[in-house]
């Protein structure tokens, strides 16, 4: 078995709150999917409302990854220490030789020095893998990029951004 994780951070200037209420909600796979159509054709949710549970099935523009779709379940969702994860458990990487496939995104609350206001956030997003000692598993080790997250990230710092100046 081969394990590993890459990990992304962008700092935001907005309060972890406000960060959450995008992260933490299906507020995000929304936001994705009306704005990352260069990737996602569509993201249906088929159970459940946001919490620990949810399913989601991602459908993905063809040619951008070796598969079209794979269903995620949110395994993680804490509104206290601001964490989500979700794991594949359908489709998708587990078809080329992944046992694992997991996304964490933290939400980390940046204080000012000079105040006790948080004047920004980190959002560190996070991959954590595993597959398959073999030969055919080991070449879709490229298939891991932290890329789709961190443009989440970007996506969702925009939002922020745009929302504070309206």
């Amino acid at each position: 078995m081969v394990s590993g994780q890459v990990s992304h951070e962008l700092e935001v200037a907005a309060p972890a709150a406000k960060v959450w209420e995008i992260y933490g909600t299906l507020q995000l796979p929304k936001l994705v999917e009306e704005n990352l159509t260069t990737i996602l054709e569509k993201i249906e949710v088929v159970e459940g409302e946001g919490g620990v549970g949810t399913v989601l099935n991602l459908h993905f523009v063809p040619g951008v990854f070796k598969f079209k779709s794979y269903k995620e379940k949110y395994t993680k969702v804490d509104d206290e220490k601001l964490v989500k994860e979700a794991e594949v458990v359908e489709g998708g990487y587990l078809d080329f030789g992944f046992t694992l496939y997991r996304t964490r995104f933290e939400i980390i609350e940046k204080k000012d020095d000079e105040s006790a206001a948080a004047a920004s956030s980190i959002i560190k997003s996070t991959i954590e893998y595993e597959v398959k000692d073999d030969e055919y598993s080991a070449q879709n080790l490229s298939l891991v990029s932290i890329d789709p997250l961190a443009a989440i990230a970007l996506l969702a710092q925009n939002q922020l951004t745009n929302n504070n100046t309206n």
